[in-house]
């Protein structure tokens, strides 16, 4: 774990390391850094997509229920109206996607991001839990990666301009 002193050597750490092959790299920032998503080239996640296939679930979801209520179950003439009367099931429909759309966006964020996390051993480096959410900036390679070695990768992070190098312990 490599500290920067400052968001633009960061950002530029994560470009060459990037380029150099590192693919399990992480960053860490007390502020949104937005750059940082193009420079470890992060895919975008399935999080909206999960949050339409909670949408359209909930849509048919509420729908069928009102259906099914309204229809089977219990069908009940008011005012004449046919027993399938769709208008009066948009408020129940409604509400149901939208139910169920933020509650799939919820759950997927926690699971997708591998929550709850009580440990991680980047807070065994002293300076990272002092100085992480206040910051310190700092820049990750993760052991199994492909390309780590820990006297090459060691020398690059050396090579990038690091305020300071820690090896994190497990």
């Amino acid at each position: 774990m490599a500290e920067f002193t400052d968001a633009t050597s960061l950002v530029d750490a994560a470009k060459r390391t990037h380029a150099e092959g590192y693919r399990k790299v992480d960053a860490f920032s007390p502020y949104p850094i937005h750059e940082l998503f193009d420079a470890l080239d992060l895919k975008d996640n399935t999080i909206s997509l999960l949050t339409l296939v909670g949408g359209i679930v909930g849509c048919l979801a509420g729908f069928g229920l009102c259906y099914w209520v309204s229809v089977i179950a219990y069908p009940l003439n008011v005012g004449g109206r046919p027993l399938n009367s769709w208008p009066s099931f948009i408020p129940v429909t409604f509400e149901i996607t939208i139910l169920l759309a933020s509650l799939t966006c919820v759950i997927g964020l926690i699971l997708l991001n591998g929550l709850p996390m009580p440990y991680h051993p980047v807070f065994n480096v002293k300076r990272f839990a002092e100085h992480a959410s206040q910051d310190g900036l700092f820049l990750a390679i993760e052991a199994d990666d492909p390309k780590f070695d820990i006297t090459r990768t060691r020398a690059f992070l050396q090579g990038l301009g690091a305020r300071e190098i820690n090896e994190i312990e497990s």
